[in-house]
């Protein structure tokens, strides 16, 4: 809306039910607060009458209904400007009539009462775990949008630069052991923002913070409530969790949230959003009527000719995400969180749905995608999909990218998981993804920029478990141990769960160090699930989907317990941030070597095959501002004997040192002040990862 719309008088021209109205403006969707009234425009395809209710706070039924003239409707399009409203004891919703024929989709009923779906805030879900009081209807309620943002703006941190914390909001400070004030809360997040800054991230991505009914499958499993925890079935795509504030926002939701990132911001770190557009909370028809089944059923879903619904999602239903209407309504979402919240980027859940034609077929330039790669708003932001749905469509390495989307790459958690713990025939795999992906990546992508490299995430295993447990203990979930990933490729070390075996617990912690090395000395984006970085443990459960406990809750008293890993892995992070080389490609070194090499035990032997145990992989380059050559070597052994190795000459006027030995008996696992090698022969302990860097006489500091 341009300024000169938002500050003319705007007048009144009829009186509906006592109310004074007059047509709205149409290209504002949702609600919206002007100077002297409040402005209502939805869209409907199909429905034949649309009525606006409006109730007073807290209550249930509605003190007025406004049919909307059909005056006020151009096309498809209904606006409406209500004045005179007390917005702050306002909510509202929609009744929408038009025809019923289940066969072709059509479910209008007048009887629903609807959300809009442009709802900026939604009603009925403040108290966490507390069903809508509405007889299952959600209404919402106007929000006002006066933030001071001050300074705080877009972070637009390079790909190559970027390391990237996935966190819950409310299971990373919601146990007592967190000792913040405002537990389980975007306030809460924002007591932690100096151990975040601490630690060297760059990004939290947050997983979903849209607005989800977490009482949706509410159950009760031996004694225990679950609930939909992780909040993968959004009910209002335009509207923030109001459980996850800590005060409550009558008519400013979003304002805590808004500050949790401004706060990131100041600290140097990006806001990353886990978005849900391959379906909704509507679910199948045994599902509530929340919104779009009421005002466009068979445009905003996926229909088998039968009126049944494709469900590619395995939530029940499936978001027909390249209709225009439905692309449209997710471009206005997107823009409206980068515009309103300043987010830096997106994490599109199953994204491959986003390629799919109403007919559930892939596509090969799915307008979505395409017009998201390009559009001009969305230029400084990060788009992240994870190319893979539950309908079979595995895309890893050949999503629909035009240069402009990066992935979730599921084949590097495969490949290293696979070769830390053992499986040295995943050698040749494992070598192509710690140095790029680019046998993947080189044609129609953004090169190391399109590889989100990540061992652990919210779904499996965490860090801890994936060395502690050979099998998944899902037993909580309630549905006899059956959900959640099979292949974890995973291996306890030598019992099954928690031990007091003093040598399997030091095996344990070898092997976690091991992989978090490979990861920050991989190129491409590392990512990295919170609370890894000090064990903390699901106790086997790898689908904790539904734990709203101490399955799920970060364990804060772990950080104190581990602090010795806690400290390893934030200098392997800090140890990725100084080294340029090991991110992206630099000037050419000035000692001519390649911006990679990739050789074995020794710089002769570049034969990697399916009996290859030891992979060493040296990055090099000029950096201007140290005035020499940047040089790693990173050599994982993941075999279960010592293995000798020889590292190349180094180059002229420099020498290797030591930085990492994760195997180190001195339990000096990370060497602040490298040591010094004085021959290139180094004996790698088994199952152990050492990297090395060339020094130039200068004193090397964290």
């Amino acid at each position: 809306m341009r300024r000169s719309e938002e500050n003319r008088q705007l007048l009144a021209v009829d009186i509906i039910n006592g109310f004074r109205v007059r047509p709205g403006l149409y290209g504002m969707n949702g609600a919206t607060v002007l100077p002297d009234g409040v402005n209502f425009t939805v869209y409907s395809n199909g429905a034949t009458k649309v009525t606006l209710l409006l109730f007073h706070r807290g209550e249930d039924r509605p003190y007025a209904s406004i049919t909307f003239p059909e005056e006020y409707r151009i096309g498809k399009v209904r606006s409406m400007i209500v004045f005179g409203l007390e917005i702050e004891n306002l909510e509202y919703g929609y009744r929408v009539d038009g025809p019923w024929d289940e066969k072709k989709g059509l479910l209008f009923d007048y009887n629903h009462v609807l959300l809009d779906p442009y709802a900026k805030a939604v009603v009925g879900q403040r108290i966490w775990g507390q069903a809508t009081k509405f007889e299952g209807a959600y209404h919402a309620r106007v929000v006002k949008n006066d933030f001071d943002w001050g300074d705080a703006s877009w972070l637009k941190t390079p790909m190559s630069d970027s390391i990237i914390y996935e966190m819950h909001v409310r299971g990373f400070t919601k146990d007592e052991s967190s000792g913040v004030k405002c537990r389980g809360t975007f306030a809460g997040v924002m007591e932690k923002v100096d151990y975040l800054k601490r630690l060297g991230v760059t990004a939290v991505e947050l997983m979903p913070i849209f607005e989800f009914d977490e009482t949706r499958d509410m159950r009760t499993v031996n004694g225990r409530t679950v609930l939909d925890y992780w909040g993968y079935n959004t009910v209002s795509f335009f509207a923030p969790n109001t459980s996850y504030a800590y005060n409550t926002e009558y008519n400013k939701e979003g304002f805590e949230l808004k500050e949790m990132i401004k706060l990131l911001k100041e600290n140097g770190i990006e806001v990353i959003l886990d978005v849900v557009f391959n379906h909704t909370a509507e679910g199948n028809e045994n599902g509530p009527f929340i919104s779009f089944k009421g005002f466009d059923n068979n445009i905003y879903y996926m229909l088998t000719p039968d009126g049944d619904y494709y469900n590619f999602s395995g939530c029940g239903n499936t978001l027909n995400c390249n209709h225009p209407i439905v692309q449209q309504m997710i471009v206005d979402c997107l823009h409206y969180w980068v515009e309103e919240y300043k987010i830096d980027g997106f994490r599109f859940d199953l994204a491959s749905i986003l390629g799919r034609d109403l007919n559930g077929a892939p596509m090969e330039q799915p307008p979505l995608l395409h017009r998201l790669a390009f559009d001009p708003l969305l230029g400084d932001v990060k788009l992240i999909a994870e190319a893979w749905d539950a309908g079979g469509m595995y895309q890893v390495g050949s999503f629909p990218s035009w240069g402009r989307w990066a992935e979730w790459n599921g084949k590097y958690r495969d490949s290293i998981r696979s070769f830390v713990k053992g499986d040295y025939w995943a050698a040749p795999d494992a070598v192509r993804r710690i140095t790029g992906s680019m046998d993947m990546y080189g044609y129609n992508y953004a090169g190391y920029d399109s590889s989100i490299n990540f061992i652990t995430c919210h779904d499996g295993f965490t860090l801890y478990d994936m060395f502690a447990y050979n099998e998944k203990h899902n037993e909580a979930n309630g549905w006899n141990n059956t959900d959640g990933a099979n292949d974890n490729r995973s291996w306890n070390c030598g019992a099954e769960g928690e031990t007091d075996n003093e040598e399997i617990n030091n095996l344990r912690f070898k092997m976690m160090r091991n992989a978090i090395s490979v990861l920050m000395c991989s190129r491409g984006t590392p990512m990295i699930l919170q609370g890894d970085e000090f064990a903390n443990t699901q106790f086997g459960n790898n689908n904790a989907y539904c734990q709203d406990n101490e399955i799920s809750w970060l364990n804060w008293d772990l950080l104190t317990k581990n602090k010795a890993f806690f400290d390893f892995y934030r200098d392997m992070i800090q140890f990725r941030r100084k080294h340029p080389a090991i991110r992206k490609d630099l000037k050419p070194a000035v000692s001519g070597l390649p911006h990679i090499s990739v050789f074995t035990d020794n710089p002769f032997n570049t034969d990697i095959n399916d009996n290859t145990k030891i992979i060493t992989v040296m990055y090099a380059g000029f950096v201007r501002k140290k005035g020499h050559d940047d040089i790693v070597i990173m050599s994982v052994n993941s075999y279960w004997e010592d293995i000798q190795i020889t590292l190349p000459t180094p180059p002229e006027g420099a020498y290797w040192t030591l930085v990492v030995d994760t195997a180190a008996e001195d339990r000096h696992y990370f060497n602040n002040r490298p040591k010094p090698l004085s021959v290139p022969n180094w004996r790698m302990k088994a199952r152990s990862v050492s990297v090395f860097i060339a020094a130039y006489g200068v004193e090397y500091g964290r």
